[in-house]
């Protein structure tokens, strides 16, 4: 990973984790699985795209999902997100519903969540790579021990944050949060697999007005 680079606020507060010995086996990993012709998502210039659009400094709510898409074209480095031009995924547009009926905007016409990165929503996946089409195939390369820091990074440092957890693989990350300092938000996770179970979470009004309780600005959820 070589040709990655990171922003620079991100670089200072995760210094110790790239010298790591398990930071050194990811990037290790990655190199003979492209040697031997594998296809990884995202691209590797896009593998820390949440930490470069969204500074440290600037995260107000951190939106946690599992691995990137597995698909070509979908995965970009922002959980839930895909470009422009790529069909919405179905749990995405679970989101998309479910921020129409608690905020009144009106549902996007394509998946890019960019917007929502720039104006401080930090959309970390857990693990930051994954095999063409064998979704979780990165869980158990060392990608957890590197977020799990980053999320406790973010606990320790920053106050008043909210973190959205949706789902029980999210909702396991709560022990890393200190939740005396942070408004700590969970749900089903909005997949058509949970039933439903997601809607009227409410998440989106509910983080803003706890980030106005702590005199900040709120996030700017619509995304044209």
């Amino acid at each position: 990973m070589s040709n990655v680079k990171i922003e620079e606020s991100w670089k200072a507060v995760l210094e110790g984790e790239f010298e790591q010995p398990y930071f050194q086996s990811i990037a290790s990993f990655l190199r003979k699985e492209k040697e031997q012709g594998k296809t990884i998502y995202p691209l590797g210039s896009l593998i820390f795209n949440a930490f470069n659009t969204t500074p440290f400094s600037n995260v107000k709510a951190v939106v946690l999902g599992q691995d990137p898409y597995h698909n070509p074209g979908e995965a970009m480095g922002l959980c839930f997100s895909v470009p422009k031009g790529v069909r919405a995924p179905p749990s995405l547009q679970n989101i998309y519903k479910e921020l129409n009926t608690d905020l009144g905007l009106p549902i996007p016409k394509h998946g890019d969540l960019t917007q929502w990165a720039e104006h401080g929503v930090f959309l970390l996946n857990a693990m930051l790579t994954v095999e063409h089409k064998k979704p979780a195939s990165h869980q158990k390369i060392g990608w957890q021990t590197f977020t799990d820091a980053v999320i406790r990074k973010l606990s320790q440092e920053r106050e008043g944050l909210v973190f959205m957890l949706w789902g029980n693989f999210a909702r396991q990350k709560r022990v890393l949060i200190d939740g005396s300092r942070h408004l700590i938000l969970e749900a089903a996770h909005p997949s058509p697999l949970a039933g439903g179970a997601f809607f009227g979470c409410r998440h989106f009004s509910k983080a803003n007005d706890y980030l106005k309780q702590q005199g900040k600005e709120p996030v700017n959820w619509a995304i044209k």
